[in-house]
């Protein structure tokens, strides 16, 4: 494209290429035959209401949630020791981390597959080693063979956490993209807290089959969301990617406007996507897309903002709550109870977050959520300091924690417990996600997202490895580790990660290219889609023909044949 720039290794989209547009030519008027791929029906019909695509999609993420606390319900449980000769320190820190030992091979898998075979189709990919991960962990017979069974677990883990939020990104409409976002947020969640109270309510159980009972039942969603996919439409914008336009056109009609093609907001939403993909189709490729020219930026972002989620540590609060409630005297059924109610509330103030996440910027979330959560830290890890006392022979002989509290500073740290976890069920829990899954190009979305992701795992299997050791060796000093982390995150993400909240994917780029404002200038909204449209309706009203339609062949890469090997 001549009015494109490609200083940023792929170019910038031209949007006033369309409202300067000559109003004797249409760029998107030239039909061509479609191809018997493109017009082939599908044997399901397609629901595509964006609420109910992410309501299926995310399942992939309620894989998570039970997957998580499949283990923190049982860790504690009196059938778990003895079966399993009480796990301590690096052995139950190997068990704890085998999952997302997974998702790290699972994450560096997902990018190709996502862009050969397009991202609902890699989700039900996973699905099959989640089926032979579970069975393999219902028939364990001992630290081997579970660790085996998680980790093909996390390889479905992995591809799920990555592609299903590209998929969201890619079909919402930039208004509530959000919103819908955080539906993924939301599944892990209640995957949480369903796994949860069925590990509890299978505690009761004698013997083995407690755990077995409790681990089998994750085949349950990952079922449900076999069975949903095939009713989910393929994203438009992959579809464009591989060359199948025509489809892509009308999936975007679908989606955006009750599948009227001529409507203007998916006329203009139709000329970005086709003019960033024919800039990107002419610029560097390989891995250097991702490092030259400034697109490193979009890659220390998007795999930063992941990793900080796991730094925060949050999440290993998440894993090993029943660890730091023992420290707080909490024991027995009141611990299990205790623990719960910690994954009632971030589900509830998640979905608090539901309702004004579109409205709110991603940056001041990622900031104060930062502050906010590095107080928790310091309170609960000085509270710990000042008052604890040693327990060589561990908490209700648990070996992994050797300290407790009594009396109000015990109450301090249960409180504060849950206020960490209410600031992160409004900050970086969803916007974690949000922000890694908008920060791609198309063209790098998928492998860019698994990068991401990688980031992610990464972090999550070193600090799930090393917080039960942890436990054992510094005790109270982990939280202020996490505290001194959580000032990190925030100071990061003022300096380097601009606003992304309100604007389309594709103008996204704009923030990233050279010459660009400071991050902490940038503001939320100020979409120029809204001006694309208003020239498409005066284009319309000047009686000229204005149609989102396919280009010449002659116009398309060498991508639009993958289109051919993949229905």
């Amino acid at each position: 494209m001549k009015g494109s720039s490609h200083r940023d290794g792929i170019a910038s989209p031209c949007y006033h290429y369309f409202l300067t547009l000559p109003s004797h030519i249409n760029l998107l008027s030239t039909s061509v035959e479609p191809t018997r791929e493109a017009t082939k029906m599908s044997r399901f019909p397609k629901i595509t209401n964006p609420y109910f695509m992410a309501i299926v999609a995310t399942v992939g993420g309620m894989l998570f949630g039970f997957d998580i606390s499949s283990m923190s319900a049982i860790v504690i449980t009196d059938q778990y020791i003895d079966y399993f000769g009480n796990p301590s320190g690096v052995t139950q820190g190997a068990i704890g981390s085998a999952l997302a030992a997974g998702s790290v091979i699972g994450s560096l898998m997902a990018g190709p597959i996502s862009d050969k075979f397009g991202r609902r189709d890699s989700i039900m990919f996973a699905c099959l080693w989640w089926l032979v991960g579970t069975a393999v962990q219902v028939a364990t017979n001992g630290v081997g063979s579970l660790i085996a069974g998680r980790v093909l677990n996390g390889v479905c883990v992995g591809i799920t956490s990555s592609q299903v939020p590209v998929y969201l990104a890619e079909i919402a409409q930039r208004d509530i993209r959000g919103r819908i976002i955080i539906i993924q947020q939301l599944a892990i969640e209640w995957g949480i807290l369903i796994m949860y109270f069925i590990g509890y309510g299978c505690s009761k159980i004698q013997g083995t089959a407690s755990f077995r009972t409790a681990w089998g039942t994750q085949l349950i969603p990952c079922v449900l969301l076999m069975i949903g996919l095939p009713f989910l439409p393929r994203s438009p914008r992959w579809l464009a990617k591989v060359g199948r336009e025509e489809e892509a056109i009308q999936t975007l009609a679908d989606i955006q406007a009750h599948g009227n093609k001529d409507d203007p907001l998916v006329i203009a939403e139709w000329e970005e996507i086709y003019t960033v993909l024919a800039a990107e189709r002419e610029a560097i490729r390989g891995w250097r897309k991702f490092v030259v020219n400034g697109m490193w930026k979009r890659t220390l972002a998007g795999m930063s903002v992941q990793a900080w989620q796991q730094m925060s540590g949050a999440n290993v609060i998440v894993y090993y709550i029943g660890y730091v409630f023992l420290m707080a005297d909490l024991e027995g059924d009141v611990n299990l109870i205790s623990s719960g109610i910690q994954y009632a509330l971030f589900i509830i103030f998640t979905t608090i977050m539901f309702f004004f996440i579109d409205n709110t910027g991603r940056r001041t979330l990622l900031v104060w959520g930062g502050i906010g959560m590095a107080v928790c830290h310091f309170v609960v890890g000085g509270l710990l300091g000042t008052y604890s006392i040693d327990v060589p022979e561990g908490v209700g002989g648990n070996h992994n924690v050797v300290i407790k509290v009594t009396g109000s500073p015990a109450h301090g740290v249960i409180a504060f417990s849950y206020l960490l976890i209410i600031v992160y069920a409004l900050t970086l829990a969803p916007v974690a996600w949000i922000y890694a899954a908008e920060v791609w190009s198309l063209g790098t979305r998928a492998t860019g997202m698994s990068l991401a992701a990688v980031a992610n795992w990464l972090f999550n299997f070193a600090l799930g490895l090393f917080t039960p050791p942890a436990f054992l060796n510094i005790k109270y000093k982990v939280f202020i580790i996490f505290g001194v982390l959580c000032i990190g995150s925030a100071i990061q993400a003022w300096l380097t990660y601009p606003e992304t909240c309100g604007k389309t994917i594709e103008e996204i780029e704009i923030l990233f290219a050279k010459g660009a404002p400071a991050a902490w200038k940038t503001k939320k909204g100020g979409s120029r889609l809204d001006a694309e449209i208003e020239a498409v309706l005066n284009r319309k009203e000047r009686g000229e023909a204005v149609h989102a339609e396919v280009h010449h062949a002659s116009e398309k890469t060498a991508t639009s044949e993958v289109a051919k090997e993949t229905v």
